[in-house]
C-alpha cells in the first residue's frame, strides 16, 4: 500500500522531517503522520529558521558592506551553487515541517503551535522571494508534482500576509498543548506584536510598487500600536556548549576556537570610528581589536604599500585601515589570499556573537572560554527596528508620524538594548570594569550621538540627504542582521556612495541570487536567469549598478 513515510531525526529536542513518495509496507520503526510529535516538529522549524536566518543574512551583511566580501567579481562570489543550502533548507526542512505539523496540530487542537509555525513560514516565504523574486510554492510541496512551476513573488509575499492573519488567529484562540518556544518563552502577545511588525515590513518593501496601499496600511498599524516595543525583541539566543551539537553563536565558533575567521569591512569599522569624528558608542561592543596599533608589515597587510585604486581616489573613498589604531579588516571585493593574521585581524565583538568587548586588552581570540563564550543572539527582528522602518515611512510616503523622531528614537532604542543585553552577558564583569576604570559615560556617548545626528538631519538640505541619513542609521544599528540592510539598500539605495569593489569593474551587484544548482538539476521546468541584475517584484528603482554597488 502506498503511505508516505516520514524520516525524522530526533537529536537535542530537535527533529529532521523529510517526505518521500514510495510503494512501501508502514515501518514500525519510523515516525509517521500517527507517531510524530507536534512538539519536536515545532522545536526544528524554530532551530532551522535561526540557521536559514544566518545563512542568508551573511550574504546580505557582504553585500552591504558590514562584512568583507571576498572575491574581485561579485560573480565569484555568488554562483547558482552559493544558495543550496537555505534553499535546501527552507524548502525541504521548514516549509516541509510546518505542511506535516499543520493537520497534526488542528486534530489536536494546538493553536500556539501552528501561530508560531504560521509566523516563521510567513518569515521564510519573504526571505525567499527577497533572495530570488519568483519561487516555486503552489505546487512546491505537493507529493505528486516532481517539477513545481514557480508563482510570481508578489502573489507569494501575499500568501506569506495571509499566514500572518491566521497566525494571529491562532494566538488568540482556545488552545491545547504547551509548545516549547525558543524566541518568546510562551509570551503570545508579543508573538501578535512580531506578526504586526512583520506586516510593517510587507508594506514597507512594497511601498515602490503600491504607495497608496502601503501607505494605508502602515497608517492602520500605527494607529492599532501593538508593533514590537522595547523588551518585546526578535531574537535568537545561543549557548555556551562546545560539543554536538555546538550550540554557540557560529561567528563565535568560527573565529574563537583557533582564530581566523571573518575579516570585519574597513568600511563599517571606518563608519563606527572615523566618519562622524568620534567613537560610536557601539563600535567596542561590536568589535574586538586583537592589536591596539596598526601593522607595518606587508606580508600581514599587503595594502598598506600600496596606492588605492584609482576610482578609490577620485571620491576620496576610506582605503586599506580605518584610522590607526588597530581596526583590522579588508575592503570590499578584496580577492587577496589569507595571510597568517588570524590572531591580528579585528573579531567579532561581544554583540551580537557572543564574544569579547574591546577593552584595550588587545590578547589574540584562540580560546573558546573569553568573553560570552559564545552566547550571542541572532538579532532577527529588533524593536528599534520597527522605529527606522516608520522613519523612511513617514519620510518617503508622509504616514504618520515625525521622521527625525521615529530616527532618533530606533538610534537610542538599539543603542540601549545592545549595551543592556551585553552587559546581562558572560562578558558583563569585563564590561562593567573597563567602564569603570575609563570613566566611560555610555549614557552621555549615547547623548551626544543623538544631539549629532539630529543636527546633521536637521541640516540635510533635500530629501534624498535626511533618507541617506535614517538609511545610514538603519544600517549602523542592523550590525548581525544582512537580510534587512540588503532590502534596506535595494529598497532605497542607502547608505549611498558605498565603498566600491578594488576592481573598477566587479561586474553586476546581485539585485537578486541565481536559482540554486540543486534545484536546477532537479526540476525540469525550471529556468535560470540569466545573470544576477534581475530585480524583485517590489524592487521597481533604475536598473544595474548605478543604483546599489
Amino acid at each position: 500500500m502506498k503511505k508516505k513515510i516520514y524520516s525524522l531525526l530526533l537529536a537535542f529536542s530537535t527533529l529532521f522531517a523529510v517526505s518521500c513518495d514510495l510503494d512501501l509496507l508502514e515501518n514500525p520503526n519510523a515516525v509517521n503522520a500517527d507517531t510524530a510529535s507536534p512538539d519536536f516538529l515545532l522545536n526544528n522549524i524554530q532551530l532551522d529558521y535561526q540557521t536559514l536566518f544566518n545563512t542568508i543574512g551573511n550574504h546580505g551583511m557582504r553585500l552591504t558592506r558590514m562584512l568583507n566580501q571576498g572575491s574581485a567579481q561579485y560573480e565569484g562570489a555568488y554562483t547558482p551553487v552559493t544558495t543550496n543550502g537555505y534553499w535546501s533548507n527552507a524548502y525541504a526542512n521548514i516549509l516541509q515541517d510546518i505542511k506535516f505539523l499543520e493537520p497534526l496540530a488542528e486534530e489536536g487542537n494546538f493553536q500556539r503551535h501552528l501561530g508560531i509555525a504560521k509566523t516563521i513560514e510567513a518569515m521564510v516565504l519573504f526571505n525567499l522571494v527577497d533572495s530570488y523574486g519568483d519561487i516555486p510554492f503552489s505546487q512546491a510541496l505537493d507529493p505528486a508534482e516532481f517539477n513545481p512551476a514557480t508563482d510570481s513573488g508578489e502573489s507569494v509575499y501575499d500568501a506569506a500576509f495571509a499566514s500572518l492573519e491566521e497566525a494571529t488567529a491562532h494566538f488568540t484562540a482556545e488552545s491545547a498543548g504547551v509548545p516549547n518556544d525558543y524566541y518568546y518563552d510562551r509570551d503570545y502577545d508579543k508573538w501578535v506584536r512580531l506578526v504586526n511588525t512583520l506586516k510593517l515590513r510587507y508594506y514597507l518593501n512594497r511601498r515602490l510598487i503600491d504607495g497608496s496601499g502601503s501607505t494605508s496600511g502602515i497608517n492602520a498599524l500605527i494607529s492599532e500600536d501593538n508593533m514590537l516595543k522595547e523588551g518585546d525583541d526578535f531574537v535568537f539566543q545561543f549557548g555556551t556548549t562546545n560539543a554536538d551539537p555546538d550550540s554557540r553563536h557560529p561567528r563565535f565558533a568560527a573565529q574563537y576556537t583557533s582564530g581566523g575567521g571573518d575579516y570585519q569591512s574597513t568600511y563599517y569599522m571606518w563608519h563606527l570610528t572615523e566618519e562622524k569624528g568620534f567613537d560610536d558608542p557601539r563600535a567596542r561592543f561590536y568589535f574586538y581589536r586583537q592589536v591596539l596599533v596598526n601593522s607595518t608589515n606587508p606580508d600581514e597587510i599587503e595594502c598598506i604599500t600600496q596606492l588605492p585604486p584609482s576610482h578609490y581616489l577620485v571620491a576620496d573613498f576610506i582605503y586599506c585601515l580605518p584610522g590607526d589604531r588597530g581596526y583590522w579588516g579588508r575592503d570590499h571585493l578584496d580577492p587577496d589570499g589569507i595571510p597568517p593574521d588570524g590572531l591580528l585581524r579585528t573579531a567579532w565583538g561581544v554583540y551580537p556573537a557572543g564574544g569579547r568587548f574591546d577593552n584595550d586588552s588587545a590578547t589574540p581570540v584562540n580560546d573558546p572560554s573569553l568573553g560570552a563564550q559564545g552566547a550571542g543572539i541572532h538579532p532577527i527582528m529588533l524593536a528599534a527596528y520597527v522605529d527606522f522602518m516608520l522613519a523612511e515611512a513617514a519620510l518617503t510616503l508622509g504616514t504618520s508620524g515625525d521622521a527625525k523622531d521615529y530616527m532618533l528614537s530606533g538610534i537610542e532604542k538599539q543603542m540601549n538594548y545592545m549595551i543592556d543585553w551585553s552587559l546581562a552577558s558572560g562578558d558583563a564583569g569585563n564590561i562593567s570594569a573597563f567602564l569603570t576604570e575609563e570613566e566611560i559615560d555610555l549614557d552621555r556617548n549615547i547623548e551626544n550621538y543623538l544631539e549629532y545626528v539630529d543636527e546633521e538631519y536637521s541640516d540635510a538640505g533635500s530629501e534624498d540627504a535626511r533618507m541617506n541619513i535614517i538609511g545610514r542609521e538603519y544600517w549602523l544599528a542592523l550590525y548581525g542582521n544582512g537580510i534587512e540592510a540588503y532590502n534596506l539598500y535595494r529598497r532605497t539605495g542607502k547608505p549611498d556612495n558605498m565603498q566600491p569593489g578594488l576592481e573598477p569593474n566587479p561586474g553586476i551587484f546581485p539585485r537578486s541570487f541565481f536559482y540554486p544548482n540543486n534545484y536546477m538539476v532537479t526540476n525540469t521546468s525550471a529556468e535560470q536567469k540569466a545573470d544576477q541584475s534581475a530585480q524583485v517584484f517590489w524592487d521597481n528603482n533604475p536598473s544595474g549598478n548605478a543604483w546599489v554597488y
